[in-house]
């Protein structure tokens, strides 16, 4: 890698930049992105024109960082038509299609993949990435589901337990994906807390407003991801907070534990946290393994991986991760992070280049090719 090539060549792909309609800072900001994935790529697959590919890449990344910046602002005017805290009054037309469409026809996976497709919006690839499978076995899934609800009457409600289910999926969207369906996932499920009485519809709506109490905090400026770690918790919501650790209690006292239960309770001893060394990770692993013993789910046992590493050490939070299927998304990235922890900073910062090259969204690619980048500074110095 010739670092002297790219420090010359910097200015005059900056002014590339300024004269396609880009100002000098945000110019600036997208030729070190550029930089960084140079520092990444070019090791391995040199470019013939290193200006050509920068002023390309940098581009891409100007693009990519103004989407950003508007999809912030859109976030931050959205708050303001968040749903107010507490019950409310009416469940509307939207949550009883969420019910038609877990029609008893319909196995439960079934029934959710419809549901998220036709009521909740999602595309069939944000579904597929949702339920960890191929994006033609969930189109598959959805069509075969068309196809038996097509010759039914929808005139008899699916579960709970499946509305649940859908719900939570339409939230994770909303809260890590590229449509903001969270606040419309709260709004229902706090339309679901008024007609039922349901230990685990509290425990959703509990879990949704823990997570999102932290909203403001989990990206930065220019739209890339902030680690819980380094996050600043003077931005959380402390009355969504309190209002989330409110339902959770009044839910775990009918001592009828479900997994929305469970992961809330997570999620409220990161809330509880003044600071990432506070974090009672000991009392997280049990939850973890409560979580794990009622859903046996492969993501659970990632995210135990990583409180284990935390509450017993790196090396007993890699033991744990070898025990899991390498193929699981993050698992690259949470064998990184362990690594990094453990001291193997060459292991470390090669794990993460390789995360970053199989993450799905843009700002997780960024936030891991700086993880590389920062590595391999450090070990080069």
């Amino acid at each position: 890698m010739d670092g002297a090539l790219l420090r010359a060549l910097t200015p005059a792909v900056i002014g590339v930049l300024g004269r396609r309609g880009a100002d000098f800072a945000a110019a600036e900001d997208a030729v070190q992105e550029a930089l960084l994935e140079a520092v990444r790529v070019w090791p391995d697959d040199p470019p013939r024109d290193p200006k050509g590919w920068l002023v390309t890449v940098a581009w891409r990344k100007f693009l990519d960082a103004a989407r950003a910046d508007s999809s912030r602002r859109r976030r931050e005017e959205l708050l303001e038509e968040e749903p107010a805290p507490g019950p409310a009054e009416t469940a509307d037309d939207t949550l009883q299609l969420y019910f038609l469409c877990a029609h008893p026809s319909l196995t439960p996976a079934s029934a959710v993949a419809l549901t998220l497709r036709a009521v909740g919006g999602l595309t069939t690839k944000q579904i597929a990435q949702a339920y960890l499978v191929p994006e033609s076995t969930m189109a598959q899934r959805i069509s075969r589901a068309k196809r038996t609800v097509s010759g039914v009457r929808l005139n008899r409600a699916g579960d709970v337990a499946t509305v649940l289910r859908v719900l939570y999926l339409v939230f994770n969207e909303g809260y890590s994906g590229d449509v903001d369906l969270a606040a419309e996932a709260i709004r229902l499920t706090r339309q679901l807390a008024v007609v039922t009485k349901h230990e685990e519809v509290a425990g959703l709506l509990a879990l949704m407003l823990l997570h999102h109490a932290r909203r403001l905090a989990r990206t930065a400026a220019d739209g890339n991801l902030v680690p819980l770690a380094e996050q600043d918790r003077s931005l959380w919501d402390t009355r969504m907070i309190a209002e989330g650790v409110d339902i959770l209690q009044a839910a775990l006292s009918r001592d009828r534990l479900g997994e929305f239960q469970a992961q809330a309770a997570i999620a409220a001893l990161h809330a509880d946290a003044q600071t990432t060394e506070e974090t009672d990770w000991v009392q997280i692993v049990e939850w973890y393994d409560e979580l794990v013993r009622l859903t046996d789910n492969p993501v659970a046992r990632l995210n135990r991986a990583v409180a284990v590493g935390e509450a017993d050490g790196p090396r007993a939070g890699l033991a744990a991760l070898a025990e899991l299927d390498s193929g699981l998304p993050r698992h690259t990235a949470v064998a990184a992070y362990l690594h990094e922890k453990a001291g193997d900073l060459v292991t470390a910062a090669r794990l993460y280049t390789e995360a970053a090259g199989s993450a799905t969204s843009l700002p997780e690619r960024v936030h891991l090719t700086r993880q590389a980048a920062r590595l391999n500074m450090k070990l080069r110095g």
